[in-house]
């Protein structure tokens, strides 16, 4: 009879309307006809709701849950912004390409200076190395590299053509995992046998980001940008913790380093526009800004590197805003220094932060973006469970090698045996340069001489020498001799054999080796001596037309050096 009328006994022993629950409002609501029959009414219908909330203690538990949702959201949204989960397809398509063109520049670049620095008749020869290593009886997993089959010039070149291949695939988005594998083989092998010319810490970084590329990219030979699956989400979190160690290590480091530079004085860009490796004009003109400004730079520095990379781990708002923030630092830090393909490397690492929207808002209003459906990940629960693990082990792994660096933490056994036994692959590595920063700019010139008497320099084409020449843009490219003469100033003669090859090399005249410098003042005549001078250079003052260098002569750093009839480097003044 009941049910002729339209109601339905509830659970509750209520009476509701048949067709509407009883959970909730709609059950506060619908437990009264009348309310039930205005809310069907187009007129009454607002009224009906108002009704129901308030006259139920359910209805005004709702209305104050309600209530607060709104104001948390609020006061949240502002920073976290919404919940949803933007797409990033679009997002690892751009992260791989630029990653394609990183490793382009990077392996292009050392392979034009091959020959000169590693070749057989280079300053540190990869045959003579991998000779060391077979007389050791080093197993391939501590210095892991295809040169173990052949450490000639040829196999140098083929690694090196190989890898330029490899770059340019990933970046057209052929077979990226297998490209990403093959890549970091190639590196590998190279800086196995670099030795301090390929010792800079965005070599070892570049290893790292292509193999924690691996499982971020898309399988397949060639992946359809609108069939793609989504990453898995350990996968893309793996890149930013390597971003995040990257950048907030750099920070930290600076504090522990106990430098009064950074803090509490914050002057050491005050030094630092004139002493870094490379300076460019830019370094030049910044030299002149006032020391309150340098301060306030250095304050704006140590934010972005401390506190800005902790927001990666928030949730989008958070993420771009730790994205864009580690942008600008690598921005500015390109604008004022040659750091090779450093910067732009950490740039990309920057790119798994945002998201498809956030692209698509930066992008030119001209260029369209593709609507596209990304099929959801095909990992299994124990794949995923793995994958987050790895992540946990890597980050753990991680922060014990910096802490016992630089804090002195003991790390637990296992923990210890398991970085003995990943060393030589360099997966977990820590990062920061400028611990304590330089005060002084050392340079090392290089001269030759036909008779003893009148000397001649060997002038590099970007380091600092003649105090007419003006500093020059050449990053993301890396002149690696410039570099390592910059490392030799700060040290000892005999700290740096790879310094007495170069001046040997100058003295055989062996042209892989001139190449390296900005000329030949001798025009394939080789030297009869050679001479290394320790020179105090400043930035000229801003005012001074034609002249960007000033100088003052130190000491001898070497001593003048000649060969003897057996072609060994002895000192000039012996028989």
């Amino acid at each position: 009879m009941l049910s002729d009328l339209g109601f339905t006994p509830a659970r509750s022993g209520r009476l509701v309307p048949m067709g509407r629950a009883e959970a909730g409002t709609e059950g506060a609501g619908a437990t009264y006809p009348f309310a039930a029959s205005l809310a069907d009414c187009p007129r009454h219908g607002r009224l009906s709701k108002r009704v129901s909330e308030t006259t139920s203690p359910t209805g005004r538990a709702a209305l104050t849950i309600r209530g607060l949702r709104k104001l948390f959201s609020v006061a949240t949204t502002p920073l976290f912004g919404d919940s949803t989960h933007p797409m990033g397809i679009l997002t690892r398509w751009l992260y791989l390409r630029l990653l394609g063109l990183t490793a382009l520049v990077a392996i292009g670049s050392f392979w034009a200076q091959a020959g000169g620095l590693i070749g057989h008749d280079g300053i540190w020869p990869a045959a003579q190395t991998m000779e060391f290593l077979r007389q050791g009886d080093t197993p391939f997993l501590a210095a892991p590299t295809l040169l173990w089959i052949s450490s000639s010039d040829a196999m140098l070149h083929a690694l090196g053509a190989l890898g330029v291949l490899m770059a340019v695939a990933l970046a057209a988005g052929v077979a990226p995992r297998v490209m990403l594998l093959g890549l970091w083989l190639v590196w590998r092998s190279l800086v196995t046998v670099g030795g301090p010319f390929l010792a800079f810490q965005w070599d070892i970084l570049l290893l790292e980001t292509l193999l924690f590329s691996v499982p971020y990219a898309p399988a397949g030979l060639l992946p359809r940008l609108r069939a793609e699956t989504e990453a898995p989400a350990w996968s893309r979190y793996l890149l930013i913790w390597l971003c995040v160690k990257l950048t907030f290590e750099s920070g930290l480091v600076k504090v522990l380093g106990q430098d009064p530079s950074w803090i509490p004085e914050l002057t050491a860009l005050h030094y630092h526009w004139w002493t870094q490796p490379l300076p460019t004009w830019t370094s030049f003109v910044a030299n002149a800004m006032p020391l309150w400004l340098d301060q306030a730079l250095c304050f704006v520095t140590l934010v972005l590197e401390l506190a800005v990379p902790l927001f990666a781990f928030g949730p989008r708002r958070a993420r771009l805003i730790a994205g864009v923030g580690i942008l600008l630092l690598q921005s500015g830090l390109a604008l004022a220094g040659n750091y090779s393909y450093f910067n732009l490397l950490a740039a990309v690492l920057c790119i798994p932060l945002l998201d498809d929207d956030a692209l698509a808002a930066l992008k030119p209003r001209a260029w369209r973006v593709p609507q596209l459906s990304p099929k959801p990940s095909r990992e299994r629960p124990w794949q995923r469970r793995a994958g987050w693990a790895l992540v946990g082990a890597v980050a753990l792994l991680g922060t014990l090698a910096f802490t016992h660096r630089w804090i002195g933490v003991d790390v637990p056994s296992p923990a210890q045996w398991v970085l003995e036994q990943l060393d030589g692959l360099d997966l977990i590595n820590g990062y920061g340069a400028f611990a304590t920063m330089t005060k002084t700019r050392p340079e090392i010139l290089i001269e030759g001489s036909a008779d003893g008497i009148a000397w001649k320099p060997y002038e590099f084409k970007w380091k600092p020498g003649r105090l007419d020449a003006r500093p020059k843009w050449v990053a993301p490219w890396q002149p690696r001799l410039d570099w390592q003469m910059w490392f030799a100033a700060l040290g000892e003669c005999r700290g740096n054999p790879w310094l007495l090859s170069t001046q040997r090399h100058l003295l055989l005249g062996t042209p892989s080796v001139l190449a390296l410098f900005g000329d030949d003042p001798f025009e394939g005549a080789p030297p009869k001596q050679v001479r290394t001078l320790l020179y105090q250079y400043r930035f000229a003052p801003l005012g001074e037309k034609g002249v960007w260098w000033s100088r003052t002569f130190e000491r001898p750093y070497c001593p003048a050096l000649m060969l003897d009839a057996e072609g060994r480097l002895v000192a000039a003044d012996q028989p």
